[in-house]
């Protein structure tokens, strides 16, 4: 069965994130499945002071470092523990939990082909908050899963107003597809903002995507406008009182070029509003 999939490492955004994955859960009528991973550099590496001591002193630092690294896995195990019972605590409705050891974007590949959606938060409790830092994980865990990705802000708000980011690419229709197909944004406002000019393919292809959204029933206003894409669509959100930014990771275009140093990552930092993301 399909489920949830929610990363939480118990940062600050963790309790955004079960909001996010419970409101997703009840409106795909899905179970939420909570994944903690405990990755290879929170636990310290041993090291190699050989020649720094006589033989016997080296054996019985080596030792002393065996143990301690045992403690340290010991804690992160229980403090996993702990991060999953308060996780499975906050979720409303059915709830699964799981531990692993490894890197998150791996586990993230093997657990999504029994999900239907992946939340994660935009940063983890590595990233530099002052300074805006996007989560490390989140442009592996993007750029490598198949299935739509939900991008927690900081905190949940219901979802009233959603903007899909539309360049006609292929990222986008799979967008329009989705909000059209799931009811996921079912009864939420529509806003489909382009970048371009009048009377271009993109023009025409924005006018078929509210067309189509139209044609199941959702109340849609479309524009296509004119300036630099991060900044023109972060005024829109911001403007329009969006409570979720709808767009492709990827593409040719500036609205989905590679993740990172790109639109894609200016809009998820300066966007105070979740982000679906679609490759």
């Amino acid at each position: 069965m399909s489920t949830i999939l929610a990363c939480t490492d118990g940062s600050l955004y963790s309790p955004s994130i079960y909001q996010h994955a419970s409101w997703a859960g009840s409106r795909l009528n899905l179970p939420v499945h909570i994944l903690h991973v405990i990755e290879r550099e929170e636990a310290p590496a041993s090291h190699d002071f050989s020649g720094n001591l006589g033989f016997q002193a080296n054996d019985e630092l080596l030792e002393e470092l065996i143990l301690l690294d045992e403690s340290h896995a010991r804690v992160a195990r229980l403090r996993g523990s702990a991060i999953l019972k308060d996780a499975a605590k906050q979720i409303d409705g059915e709830v699964k939990t799981t531990q692993r050891h490894g890197a998150l974007v791996d586990t993230v590949v093997e657990f999504e082909k029994d999900a239907a959606l992946v939340v994660l938060g935009k940063r983890g409790e590595h990233a530099d908050l002052s300074k805006g830092h996007l989560g490390s994980n989140l442009e592996r865990v993007v750029r490598s899963a198949k299935i739509p990705v939900l991008v927690a802000a900081r905190e949940f708000k219901p979802v009233k107003r959603f903007l899909i980011a539309f360049d006609g690419g292929n990222s986008s229709l799979k967008a329009i597809d989705y909000v059209a197909t799931h009811p996921l944004l079912k009864d939420a406002e529509c806003h489909i903002v382009s970048i371009g000019k009048p009377g271009s393919d993109l023009a025409r292809a924005l006018d078929g995507a509210a067309t189509a959204l139209k044609g199941v029933g959702y109340a849609v206003s479309s524009e296509l406008l004119s300036g630099d894409p991060d900044e023109v669509i972060s005024e829109k959100v911001k403007d329009a009182g969006i409570d979720l930014l709808v767009m492709g990771a990827y593409g040719h275009s500036r609205i989905r070029e590679f993740i990172l140093g790109s639109t894609t990552t200016a809009l998820i930092r300066t966007c105070h509003v979740p982000v679906l993301l679609f490759r």
